[in-house]
């Protein structure tokens, strides 16, 4: 009964959100028809695809770097983040408990087309990624004329924040959890007689997803910020679920890092201090908008 009552809440609170923002949307009928927006909308979309196929034929071209250096780069002994941890443990005195690398194994082709469509699909990634900060600003110019004057205030700089926190996480994603994951899964064996040999298609999917759900995971404050406007997220649930998120990230780091404590830290820290940020944005939304409320209610008792 409890947890039907708290979705019967969020639904109401995800029906009230969409009838002001179609309110907003309404209010502005006088000057531009639906037509009109879906035509700006169109442009919006076909600006940011165009910026997206920009940076994938420029990616497209410089073949050999993005193979060579930034693909296959995290299978090899030379990446940064295995050197950078090798040092770190010769530093801190841990001896060779982080010095890891993947175990060597092949990557191979079984289709005919396997490598065309990779290094297109490759290239596709490459410019989503370069491409999000104006993707986003793009996305935004087109939302940003449905918001209250005081909602505009409180939105400066989002466009920076959220490239520059998707950006974040793809770093995260690319030099930590894909070099972690690649580490774990050329290792793990089920048996002496199976020998690892990757097909390129799996590797290349298995890089892009990391990369691009880390950056995604790293836009949790902004998603939290935006919720909290709108009364769907609130401070006390995220504290009432605090532990089961520790948890989940602690299983999570455990699964892709070697196995000892200082590794799954490594990787689980950062992850959870996103949550914990989040907190502390969701607690900041709700007291403005309850010093807003207040603010309302004075003006309609005078």
């Amino acid at each position: 009964m409890q947890g039907t009552n708290v979705f019967t809440k969020i639904k109401h609170k995800v029906y009230l959100a969409m009838t002001k923002l179609q309110s907003k949307f309404m209010s502005n009928q006088s000057e531009m028809s639906f037509i009109e927006h879906l035509e700006e909308l169109r442009w919006h979309i076909a600006r940011s695809l165009a910026a997206i196929g920009i940076f994938a034929v420029l990616a497209f071209l410089a073949k050999g770097f993005v193979f060579d250096i930034l693909l296959f780069g995290p299978k090899e002994a030379w990446f940064p983040t295995y050197v950078g941890f090798c040092n770190l443990s010769h530093y801190f005195g841990f001896g060779e408990s982080l010095c890891f690398n993947p175990k060597h194994f092949d990557i191979i082709v079984v289709d005919p087309m396997a490598q065309f469509l990779s290094h297109i699909k490759v290239s596709i990634v490459i410019g989503l990624i370069l491409g999000f900060p104006y993707i986003f600003y793009e996305m935004w110019k087109f939302i940003a004329p449905a918001l209250y004057e005081n909602e505009k205030k409180y939105t400066k700089g989002i466009v920076f924040i959220s490239s520059l926190l998707f950006l974040i996480g793809v770093a995260f994603g690319y030099y930590v959890l894909c070099p972690f994951s690649l580490n774990f899964f050329s290792s793990y064996t089920v048996s002496a007689e199976v020998t690892n040999t990757w097909r390129l298609t799996s590797y290349v999917s298995l890089i892009a997803t990391l990369t691009l759900a880390a950056g995604v995971m790293f836009e949790l404050p902004m998603a939290v910020y935006f919720l909290s406007k709108v009364g769907i997220a609130t401070p006390e649930s995220m504290r009432q679920y605090r532990k089961h998120a520790f948890v989940a990230i602690l299983l999570l780091s455990a699964v892709i890092t070697p196995p000892d404590v200082i590794s799954q830290l490594l990787v689980g820290f950062p992850v959870y201090l996103l949550y914990e940020m989040s907190i502390f944005i969701s607690a900041r939304v709700q007291k403005k908008e309850l010093a807003l409320e207040k603010a309302e209610e004075a003006k309609l008792n005078r």
